[in-house]
C-alpha cells in the first residue's frame, strides 16, 4: 500500500518555489563570485606590475652607476605601497644588493601566459601567501645617464628587481564579496519564503475551511454549508460539496425513513415469530409428553406382557421335565415356541422405543470375535437345522479378534440378520464371513456379511425393508412373523456405532446382508488358542456341506492337523480297515452324521467299530436336532461329539482332549479336568439368596460354595480354589467391588490365572455396570437369577456343563430389558405363583424364601425408619439394597417395586422421601397380608 505523504499544500509551495530560486540564485552567487575573485586577482597583478615599472628605471640607473645606496630609500618607500610585503634588488649574478621588508615566502609556481607581462621578461611566482614579481634591469637607450657608460650595450642586464605582494588583503576582499554574495542569496530566499507563505495561506485557508467542512459532513452534520472561497477553482469546489451535503442529507431522511419502516416490519416479525415459538414450544411440551406417554405405555405394557409370558415360559419349561405323552410334549412345544416369538416381538418393540427417545447407551467393552459369532450361531443352530440348512461362519485369519465395543448389541445384530436369512431360506445354507477391510495398531474396519440362499428381494421390498412395521412379505399369506422391527433396530444399531448397513439380492438367488463397523483393537480379549499344538498329526474329514468342510478345514489347519479329505464314511472305512490300502497315519477322523449316501445309523455303527478296535478317535458332527441313542455308547476316550455350527473352542478342546491323552492345552482357557464337577463360590449376605443359590446349582451338577462376606470369601479362596465366584455387589463391611479388586491383587502378586467373577445385583445402573467390569469383574446378572441363566453363566466361563452336541438354551427374558423395564402401576402384594416360579417350581423352596424375608421385616423396617430419622442416606441406601435383594426371589412385586423406585433415587441423589415412604408402607402391607394369608 503506497504511504501517504504528510507534506500540506503551503509546504509544497514553499519548496516548488524555493527550490528553483535558491538554485538560480546560487548559480548567479558563484558566477559573480568567481567574477570577483578573478578581478581581485587581475587587481594583485596589476599593483606588482605597476610597482615593478616605477622601481625599474630608478633601480636601473641606481645599478649603471653603481650606487646602490640611492635606491634604498626608494625600496624603503615602496613596502608603503598597498600589498607590496618586501622588495629586493640583484645583481646580475643574482647576488642580492638591497633588501627592504621581511623575508619573502617560498616561492610558488610560475604563473604562465600573463597577458600584463608579455613582452617586459616579468616573472611572477604565486604562492599560497603572496605573489613574487621578478624583473630584469636592462641598460636602455632612455637611461638618463646612459651617454655615461658607453662601454655598456643597449640593453644589456644589469641586475634583477623582485617584489612580494601579500594575498591577505586580496583574500579579505574575497571573503566579504563572498560573504556579500551569500547574505544576499539568503535575504533573497528569505524574502521569497514570506511571499510565498503568504500567498499559500490564502490558498491553504479555505482548503482547510473545506476539510472542516468534509469532516462535518462525515460525523452527520448534513446541514453544513460552505460560503464564498475567494478563488474559482476553490468556489467549484465549495459548490461540490454542498451540493454532495444537499444529496446525502436527502438520501439520510430517505433511510430513516426506510430504517423506521424496516423496524417496524421486524417488530411485527419478531412478535410472530414469538407467538410462533410459543406455538413450537407447546406443540413440542405436547410431543414430548406424548413421547414420555407412548414410553411408559409400552414399558407397561411390556411388563404386564411378560410377566405372565415369564409365568408361561417357566411352567411350560416345569410340565417339560415330567412325564408327558408325545402329543402333550407338542402342544408344550408350540406353546414354548410361540410364548418365545411374543417375547422377541416385545424386545424388538422395547428396543425400538429406546433408540426413538435416544436412550439407548452403547457400552464400551473388550470382546473376542470368535467367541461372540460362534455363541450366535450356536444360538440360532436349532432354528436353522430344524429346516435342514447348513449354518456356517468363516473369519478370515488377518482379522483380529481382540476387539472393542458393545458385544451385546453386536449379538444382536447378527441375531436379527442370521434369524432373518433362516426365516427365508427353505434350503441350501446361511454364512456369515468376517473380514477386516483396514486395519491398524489401534483400530480395524471391519465388515461382517449374512449371505443365504432364500427367496431373495425384488428392488421395491428392498427400499421397504429398513421401515419400522415393514416386512419383505406384506401379504396376508405371508409365512414368517415378527414385528418388522428387527432390521430397523439393527440399522439405528449400526448407525449409532458410527457404521454402515445394506444388501444385496436378487429374487430367486438369496440375500447378502452386510455391515461395516470400525471398531477399537483390545489386547484384553486377543486370541487365548495355542497356535498349530498338534503340527505333524494328521486328521480325516468327511463334510457333505461345502462352507461347512471349508471352515473345518480352516480350523484343522489352525490346530497344525494335516487333513485328508472323504467323501463318504465309508470311503474312509476302507481307508482305515484295508489290509492293502489302510492309512496308518489318520490319527482323528471328523465325521458328519448328514450324508445322503450313507444312512446316520450306518455312519455310528462304523465309528463305533473304529472306536473298539483302536483304529482311530473320532469326532462326530451332528445337527442340533439329531440325537442318536448311539452316540451315548461311544466311549469318551475314543469318540466325542460336536455340534454344528462346530464352534471353535470346542473344537480345540475335543480335538486336544482326543489326541493329547486326554488332557487339554494349557493355553486353553478351561480347567486341567473337564469331567470334574464345577466348584462356584456364592458370595450373599442374604441366607435366603445363598439357599436359592445352592438349590439351582445342585440342580444343574454343581457343588457350591457359600460366603456370607467378602472377607469370608478371601479366607475360602485361600484354602480352596473354585471356578467361578457369583459375587453380591452391596454388602456389609467389603462389598463386592473391594473383595474383587483385593482378589485380584493376590492373584496378580501370586501370578495365578485371574478367577471368572460374576457380579449379582438386583438393581444396576448402566454407569454402576460400568464401575462393576472396570473394577475386575468380568459379567454380571440382575436378580431374580433362573437356574437357566445360572447353567449358561457357568458354562460360558468355566465349559463344564454342556455335553457335546445338546444345544445351549437361550434364557427366557434378557438381562438387559429386565433391568430397565418399570413396575406395573399397581402390583400385587403377595404373589404365591411368582414365589413358586422363581424357586424353579419347588413349593418348599419359595415356602422358606418368603419365610425367611418375613421374619426380617420388621427389624429391616425400624432400620429404615432409623436411617431416615438421622439422614443417613449411605445406611439407608444399603438397607434397601439388601431389602431388594431379598424381595427378587420372593413373589412380593409390590415391595420389589417400591425399592427398586426407592435404590434408584438413592443413588441417583434425587428426592427420595416418598420412595421410602412406600417402602415401609408396603412392608407393612406384606406382614398384613402375609398373616392374613396364614390365618
Amino acid at each position: 500500500m503506497k504511504r501517504q505523504s504528510s507534506m500540506g499544500i503551503n509546504a509544497r509551495l514553499l519548496l516548488m518555489t524555493l527550490l528553483p530560486t535558491g538554485l538560480m540564485a546560487l548559480v548567479m552567487g558563484g558566477y559573480f563570485s568567481w567574477q570577483q575573485l578573478r578581478y581581485t586577482e587581475e587587481q594583485l597583478l596589476q599593483r606588482g606590475l605597476m610597482t615593478m615599472e616605477y622601481l625599474q628605471q630608478p633601480a636601473a640607473s641606481a645599478l649603471l652607476n653603481g650606487d646602490t645606496g640611492q635606491i634604498g630609500s626608494i625600496l624603503y618607500n615602496a613596502l608603503n605601497y598597498t600589498d607590496v610585503r618586501a622588495l629586493t634588488l640583484y645583481d646580475t649574478e643574482m647576488v642580492a644588493l638591497e633588501h627592504r621588508g621581511p623575508r619573502m615566502y617560498p616561492a610558488g609556481q610560475p604563473l604562465p601566459n600573463v597577458g600584463l607581462a608579455a613582452g617586459t621578461g616579468l616573472q611572477i611566482q604565486r604562492s599560497s601567501h603572496s605573489s613574487r614579481f621578478m624583473m630584469p634591469l636592462l641598460a636602455s637607450a632612455d637611461l638618463p645617464s646612459r651617454q655615461d657608460y658607453p662601454q655598456i650595450e643597449a640593453d644589456s642586464l644589469l641586475g634583477w628587481l623582485e617584489v612580494e605582494l601579500s594575498h591577505g588583503n586580496t583574500q579579505l576582499r574575497q571573503y566579504q564579496g563572498l560573504l556579500a554574495t551569500l547574505m544576499t542569496i539568503l535575504v533573497g530566499l528569505g524574502l521569497t519564503a514570506a511571499v510565498v507563505s503568504l500567498m499559500g495561506r490564502r490558498i491553504t485557508q479555505p482548503i482547510l475551511r473545506l476539510n472542516a467542512a468534509i469532516n462535518q459532513i462525515s460525523q452527520g452534520r448534513f446541514d453544513v454549508r460552505l460560503t464564498n472561497q475567494g478563488s474559482r477553482e476553490l468556489e467549484d469546489l465549495a459548490q461540490g460539496i454542498n451540493n454532495m451535503a444537499q444529496t446525502m442529507q436527502s438520501a439520510q431522511g430517505e433511510l430513516q425513513q426506510n430504517i423506521d419502516q424496516a423496524t417496524e416490519d421486524l417488530r411485527q416479525t419478531l412478535e410472530t415469530i414469538e407467538i410462533q415459538n410459543i406455538e413450537l414450544d407447546l406443540a413440542r411440551k405436547t410431543a414430548q409428553e406424548a413421547s414420555r406417554i407412548k414410553s411408559e405405555f409400552l414399558a407397561n405394557m411390556s411388563h404386564e406382557l411378560r410377566t405372565p409370558l415369564n409365568s408361561i415360559l417357566g411352567f411350560t419349561t416345569l410340565l417339560q421335565r415330567s412325564d408327558l405323552t408325545a402329543r402333550q410334549q407338542e402342544y408344550l412345544t408350540t406353546i414354548s415356541k410361540s410364548a418365545d416369538s411374543l417375547l422377541a416381538i416385545i424386545n424388538e418393540i422395547l428396543d425400538f422405543s429406546k433408540i426413538e427417545a435416544g436412550k439407548l447407551v452403547l457400552e464400551n467393552l473388550s470382546f473376542n470375535l470368535r467367541d461372540l459369532v460362534d455363541e450366535t450361531l450356536t444360538m440360532l443352530a436349532p432354528s436353522a437345522h430344524s429346516k435342514g440348512l447348513e449354518l456356517v461362519s468363516i473369519i478370515y485369519r488377518d482379522t483380529p479378534l481382540g476387539l472393542s465395543g458393545d458385544p451385546m448389541r453386536l449379538k444382536q445384530i447378527l441375531a436379527n440378520l442370521i434369524s432373518n436369512a433362516i426365516k427365508f431360506t427353505h434350503e441350501g445354507s446361511v454364512s456369515v464371513r468376517v473380514m477386516a477391510e483396514q486395519q491398524d495398531s489401534e483400530q480395524v474396519l471391519l465388515r461382517i456379511s449374512v449371505s443365504d440362499t432364500g427367496v431373495g428381494l425384488s428392488p421395491t421390498q428392498q427400499k421397504a425393508l429398513f421401515k419400522a412395521f415393514s416386512q419383505a412379505d406384506n401379504s396376508l399369506a405371508r409365512q414368517a412373523g415378527g414385528a418388522g422391527l428387527g432390521l430397523v433396530i439393527s440399522k439405528r444399531l449400526v448407525e449409532q456405532m458410527q457404521g454402515e448397513i445394506g444388501l444385496r439380492s436378487q429374487p430367486g438367488e438369496g440375500s447378502e446382508f452386510w455391515l461395516t463397523l470400525r471398531l477399537k483393537r483390545s489386547i484384553h480379549s486377543e486370541d487365548d488358542l495355542p497356535e498349530r499344538p498338534l503340527l505333524g498329526l494328521r486328521a480325516a474329514l468327511v463334510e457333505p456341506q461345502l462352507l461347512s468342510r471349508q471352515m473345518l478345514l480352516h480350523s484343522l489347519e489352525n490346530v497344525g492337523l494335516s487333513v485328508r479329505m472323504f467323501d463318504n464314511p465309508r470311503e474312509l472305512h476302507e481307508a482305515l480297515t484295508s489290509p492293502v490300502h489302510r492309512d496308518h497315519s489318520l490319527q482323528l477322523a471328523l465325521v458328519s452324521t448328514r450324508h445322503t449316501s450313507t444312512p446316520p445309523g450306518e455312519t455310528l455303527e462304523l465309528i463305533r467299530q473304529w472306536s473298539e478296535l483302536n483304529i482311530c478317535k473320532s469326532l462326530v458332527l451332528t445337527d442340533t436336532t439329531e440325537h442318536y441313542p448311539l452316540l451315548d455308547r461311544l466311549p469318551r476316550s475314543m469318540s466325542q461329539t460336536l455340534s454344528k455350527p462346530v464352534n471353535t473352542r470346542k473344537l480345540y478342546r475335543a480335538v486336544l482332549q482326543l489326541l493329547d491323552g486326554g488332557q487339554p492345552s494349557p493355553a486353553l482357557p478351561v480347567l486341567a479336568n473337564p469331567s470334574r464337577i464345577p466348584r462356584v463360590l456364592c458370595v450373599d449376605d442374604q441366607p435366603a439368596n445363598l439357599r436359592l443359590l445352592e438349590a439351582f446349582l445342585a440342580d444343574i451338577g454343581v457343588a457350591a460354595l457359600l460366603a456370607h462376606s467378602g472377607e469370608e470369601a478371601l479366607d475360602i479362596l485361600t484354602e480352596c480354589p473354585v471356578d467361578l465366584i457369583f459375587m453380591d455387589v452391596q454388602m456389609p463391611g467389603m462389598d463386592g467391588r473391594q473383595a474383587t479388586s483385593e482378589l485380584r491383587q493376590r492373584e496378580e502378586i501370586a501370578g495365578f490365572d485371574p478367577v471368572p467373577i460374576v457380579a449379582v445385583t438386583a438393581h444396576a445402573l448402566e454407569s454402576e455396570r460400568r464401575q462393576l467390569l472396570q473394577c475386575g469383574m468380568n459379567d454380571y446378572l440382575t436378580k431374580p437369577i433362573t437356574a437357566e441363566q445360572l447353567r449358561q453363566t457357568v458354562n460360558k466361563w468355566t465349559g463344564m456343563l454342556t455335553h457335546e452336541g445338546e444345544p445351549v438354551v437361550p434364557p427366557l427374558s434378557t438381562q438387559h430389558d429386565e433391568l430397565t423395564e418399570p413396575e406395573a402401576t399397581s402390583p400385587m402384594v403377595l404373589d404365591h405363583e411368582e414365589g413358586l416360579r422363581l424357586a424353579a417350581g419347588k413349593a418348599d423352596l419359595a415356602r422358606d424364601m418368603l419365610q425367611m424375608l418375613l421374619r426380617d421385616l420388621p427389624e429391616t423396617a425400624r432400620s429404615i425408619a432409623s436411617a431416615r430419622q438421622q439422614g443417613d442416606q449411605a445406611a439407608l441406601r444399603e438397607i434397601i439394597h439388601k431389602l431388594h435383594g431379598a424381595t427378587r426371589y420372593c413373589g412380593v412385586p409390590q415391595l420389589r417395586a417400591c425399592c427398586q423406585e426407592a435404590e434408584t433415587r438413592l443413588k441417583q441423589g434425587e428426592d427420595s422421601a416418598a420412595a421410602v415412604e412406600a417402602v415401609l408402607v408396603a412392608i407393612s402391607r406384606l406382614r398384613e397380608t402375609a398373616e392374613a394369608s396364614v390365618g
